[in-house]
């Protein structure tokens, strides 16, 4: 598998709606997809029209997955790329 990033734009209203998905995204990944699909970690960022987006980081078998997976979830899913190296200044707070 290899690490990629996913952009979603203002994909939320709020972060009940974030929550739910979420909650869909991981069964769905742990579930269904989980040869393919594995869900590290996500930034919630506050979008400049009051929504919420996301910067999300997988490990996928390959973009496509992603997709797929992004699609059966019902969220956003077409600003992919593969992350080519980690550079660690500091551990996440």
């Amino acid at each position: 598998m290899e690490l990629f990033s996913i952009r979603r734009r203002s994909a939320w209203a709020d972060a009940s709606e974030l929550e739910a998905t979420a909650a869909k995204s991981a069964r769905i990944g742990d579930e269904e997809m989980s040869d393919r699909v594995r869900w590290i970690r996500s930034y919630v960022v506050s979008e400049s029209d009051g929504r919420l987006g996301t910067i999300c980081i997988y490990e996928a078998k390959d973009m496509e997955s992603l997709r797929e997976h992004a699609n059966r979830v019902g969220m956003p899913g077409d600003e992919i790329e593969k992350i080519a190296d980690t550079v660690i200044i500091r551990p996440d707070p």
